[in-house]
């Protein structure tokens, strides 16, 4: 299987990569100096010279504060370079796998959205990846589109990797607490993306369309925050858990509007993994491991070296 993966050093890209190395694909990865998504053209040359037997699209434009005041660039990330992708693997019959996000939600909802649910998004960002959804649809017939929520990982920027570094500089954090959704371990999407990967693999074939994609356990930032200490002092990565204060989302300084409730309905996807997708608290648990791992190794080099030890970044 020749899997052309966009995005690869990113958070998903990233757990991505191990999983197609581990499965044996042949696997291109192009970097952001030979394909960047804001420069559209390029997305559809690196499809055409290439010619993958299948496309993963892990490439996005994430800044959902920064897209208030950039709104083109993130069209052209999130949307426009999408809609090429499409229409380029559409014209050589090459099935795509992109990932979009809850945030195309407004959050008004009271129960669990599903992948029918009314879109409509609070902000710039979540304007852009709707964008994106509605090209792909709209060119490549042959597609798999996963809304995800809330990525977290041992890599890149996230909340679990914030927390920790604020709960080793700080005796009190406030942390929103009226938002809701379902955080998901990017290691846990990647393995996902690999049984569906698999599975067109047996059959040259999969049931297209849209599925939610997150791990299981909804709850609020704050109650997050609590868990990601209290992993973070288990695993050696903090001396002692800071003191939360919960606060509402006008209390926070965010530029962009979010949903207050941005749960996914994942039962489409269980359905067709005939499995249940776990609980973001073992992945939590790996990245909690995997950060400490890493402390520990920069501890031994600096014995070795004499360097200075570096912490979470």
């Amino acid at each position: 299987m020749k899997i052309l993966l966009f995005g690869a050093t990113g958070q998903l890209g990233t757990e991505c990569r191990k999983v197609f190395q581990q499965a044996g694909w042949e696997l291109l990865a192009p970097s952001r100096n030979q394909v960047d998504f804001s420069k559209p053209e390029t997305v559809a040359l690196a499809v055409e010279r290439l010619r993958p037997q299948l496309v993963v699209n892990a490439c996005a434009y994430t800044a959902v504060d920064r897209a208030e005041s950039e709104p083109q660039l993130a069209g052209l990330v999130n949307g426009v370079s999408v809609g090429r992708l499409a229409s380029a693997c559409a014209a050589l019959r090459i099935p795509t796998i992109h990932i979009s996000t809850d945030y195309v939600f407004d959050g008004r909802a009271a129960r669990p959205y599903r992948e029918t649910s009314a879109v409509c998004p609070l902000n710039k960002y979540g304007h852009s990846k709707l964008q994106g959804e509605q090209l792909l649809r709209l060119y490549n017939r042959r597609h798999i589109l996963l809304r995800t929520s809330w990525v977290f990982s041992a890599h890149g920027n996230n909340f679990v990797k914030t927390m920790i570094r604020l709960g080793e500089q700080r005796s009190e954090l406030s942390v929103v607490g009226d938002q809701v959704g379902c955080p998901s371990y990017a290691g846990d999407l990647a393995v996902i993306i690999g049984h569906l990967v698999e599975r067109y693999q047996r059959d040259w074939q999969l049931p297209w369309g849209t599925y939610h994609c997150s791990n299981a356990e909804p709850c609020s930032w704050y109650d997050f925050a609590q868990a990601v200490m209290a992993q973070a002092v288990v695993c050696g990565l903090l001396e002692q858990q800071p003191q939360l204060h919960e606060i509402t989302s006008a209390e926070y300084p965010f530029v962009a509007a979010r949903p207050a409730y941005s749960v996914l309905d994942c039962s489409k996807l269980e359905t067709l993994l005939e499995t249940p997708i776990p609980s973001w608290r073992r992945g939590l648990e790996r990245v909690c491991a995997d950060l400490a791992g890493a402390v520990r190794a920069a501890a031994q080099e600096v014995t070795r070296g004499g360097e200075r030890p570096v912490t979470v970044k």
